[in-house]
């Protein structure tokens, strides 16, 4: 039987209950397989993306990797391994900045049969000082973390909400809610993004598809490699008089190599895996998911609280922002 979120809205005291009981008495079984669920993944060339792709496939999924600028050595090793194991999954090229790419990567999911659940996960991350950034680095950032995931969703919704699909996954970060100084503006990308997902959640209620946010922690990928080409480039061109001012800050651009970093990248894929096997309506809006400190955590809590006691009793969104934060 489907839950709707409205129907979950009556269970909301027991469900409470059982999630205040001690991890001990938690009992955590394997969530099942994701036999003939129809999956989209962006930003799968490397790191959780890439990850997340097998995973799912070797789960039973239909998978749709898609990445930017194939042909590439990172497409044939993720296909030569779906071809090796058995695997329904297929790559497609799709840069988030290019809109014309996500176009015909719609139509070709919609002529296969559509789509159940969409991960947004490509991004990028250049840092260092706010005065550092330069118009460059800026649009290039926004452009690929915000308006990539943006263009992305807005192109598979009418699909999704047609077909009454299940899921949106939006990959943010612990600095979505907490901010790093030398962080550049990736905090304030990621920042956008838990607000954009949070209005698509409350937006989505009545279409039944559930909005989830994951929010890492540092993890070792590739993404410290791809970071440091982005911060030697902008590092070379930016003007000393701005450097002058964070000389530590401005040493590490380019010189990062995630060491010291040891959890396990299979976290992240792992915990999507577990909140797609939810019943539709019960899924959690954020999931911090390191296991390490998770600063964000009371953040989370006092947003919630917030939004329910300000917009919980509203006659427009109250059915829809309680309903967001039952679960």
């Amino acid at each position: 039987m489907t839950i709707t979120r409205r129907q979950l809205l009556a269970s909301g005291a027991a469900l409470s209950a059982a999630a205040a009981l001690p991890a001990s008495a938690q009992k955590v079984a394997a969530p099942p397989r994701l036999e003939g669920k129809r999956i989209l993944i962006t930003g799968c060339s490397s790191g959780f993306g890439r990850l997340s792709a097998l995973h799912f496939a070797r789960q039973g999924a239909r998978v749709v990797a898609t990445m930017r600028n194939t042909p590439r050595p990172e497409a044939e090793e993720l296909l030569d391994t779906a071809r090796s194991e058995g695997l329904d999954l297929a790559v497609m090229q799709m840069d988030v900045l290019q809109q014309n790419e996500i176009d015909d990567v719609v139509s070709a999911v919609e002529m296969d049969g559509g789509l159940d659940v969409l991960v947004n996960n490509a991004g990028i991350g250049i840092t260092g000082p706010v005065e550092v950034q330069d118009e460059e680095a800026i649009k290039l950032q926004f452009d690929t973390n915000v308006m990539g995931y943006h263009r992305v969703a807005r192109s598979f919704l009418p699909m999704m909400r047609e077909a009454g699909a299940e899921q949106i996954f939006f990959i943010s970060s612990q600095l979505g809610r907490v901010i790093a100084p030398g962080a550049g503006h990736y905090c304030a990308t990621k920042f956008a993004v838990e607000a954009m997902a949070e209005q698509l959640a409350y937006e989505l209620v009545p279409h039944n598809i559930d909005v989830t946010i994951i929010q890492p922690g540092g993890y070792p990928t590739e993404i410290w490699q791809n970071r440091n080409i982005y911060n030697a480039a902008l590092k070379e061109r930016a003007a000393q008089r701005h450097k002058a001012g964070y000389p530590e800050m401005v040493a590490a651009m380019g010189n990062e190599d995630g060491s010291g970093r040891s959890a396990d990248p299979m976290d992240i894929p792992n915990a999507i895996h577990r909140i797609i096997a939810m019943p539709p309506g019960t899924r959690p809006l954020r999931q911090a998911v390191h296991p390490g400190n998770k600063p964000q955590l009371a953040i989370n809590k006092v947003s919630a609280e917030t939004q329910v006691g300000w917009l919980g009793q509203s006659g427009r969104w109250g059915d829809a922002v309680r309903a967001v934060h039952s679960s």
